[in-house]
């Protein structure tokens, strides 16, 4: 739900994985952060506010379930009740972004920035909001920014470093991934990115290096064995290559991810083809 997987060339190098921060609930459990405001659970609350926390709680249920579009009508009216709570607005860009609504979770998440300066997972979400659609530049300073709030988000490094990568800023970027990973060592997406900047440079053992410290914290990233294979091919070990493409092959088929399972079988029968010859 939190990463964006696109289309696989045969024999080209799966995108790079951006994270989105968690919606944010009550007691700010560590995991699905969501935070219910603190603002609105008040002590004997007015009916009116009662009101909207009860349709922001409902609405935070909503995406603990996967009903991205109840959640939004939840905040919608809830909003119409606290016009003024940054994390409605943070939640239901939320769910935008989940949705693939990005203009919108943008939008929202500009409006709990207004509210609430210093609201980092707004300012990380809408970098990556910004990096889907391109907006490189942007997106660099909105976590740049989310980053100055909370020196140690590690999401907002990876999100800085990917779009350093995409503007052709590859030391950039491996900085990035490289603070990434001093904050959080087993950050599989880290480790990743960092491999697809190495590739970008040529630079394939080093890939495969940090692909497979990928596998090693996530045994099911497929893209890391997709990669990690292409790499291998790339410095011509096609016998390790086709096994990190069909170990590819194996998950994106048990994930339903037939495109991407398709490639990953084109690629290992370019690679034989090219034994063969």
């Amino acid at each position: 739900m939190n990463q964006t997987y696109r289309t696989i060339a045969i024999l080209g190098f799966a995108t790079v994985l951006a994270g989105l921060s968690e919606a944010v609930q009550a007691q700010l459990p560590y995991g699905r952060m969501a935070i219910r405001p603190y603002s609105l659970v008040a002590v004997e609350p007015e009916k009116s506010q009662l009101s909207a926390v009860d349709l922001y709680n409902r609405g935070v249920d909503k995406l603990d379930a996967g009903d991205y579009q109840g959640a939004i009508a939840d905040f919608n009216q809830a909003l119409q009740l606290e016009p003024s709570d940054a994390d409605t607005y943070y939640n239901r860009g939320y769910a935008e972004h989940t949705l693939g609504n990005y203009d919108k979770a943008i939008s929202d998440y500009t409006e709990a920035i207004r509210i609430k300066p210093d609201f980092a997972q707004a300012y990380s979400n809408r970098s990556y909001a910004q990096y889907i659609l391109k907006n490189y530049k942007q997106a660099i300073a909105d976590s740049t920014q989310a980053i100055a709030i909370n020196p140690n988000n590690d999401t907002a490094y990876i999100s800085r470093g990917n779009a350093h990568d995409e503007l052709g800023e590859h030391k950039a970027a491996l900085a990035d991934y490289d603070q990434a990973l001093l904050i959080n060592p087993n950050n599989a997406r880290a480790y990743y990115n960092r491999g697809l900047s190495r590739n970008r440079l040529a630079q394939h053992e080093s890939a495969i290096e940090d692909y497979t410290e990928a596998i090693r914290i996530q045994a099911t990233f497929a893209e890391a064995f997709y990669n990690r294979g292409i790499s291998r091919f790339k410095i011509k070990n096609n016998k390790e290559a086709v096994a990190d493409l069909q170990k590819a092959a194996e998950l994106f088929r048990e994930q339903g991810r037939t495109e991407n399972y398709q490639s990953a079988m084109n690629g290992i029968k370019t690679i034989q083809q090219s034994t063969a010859q």
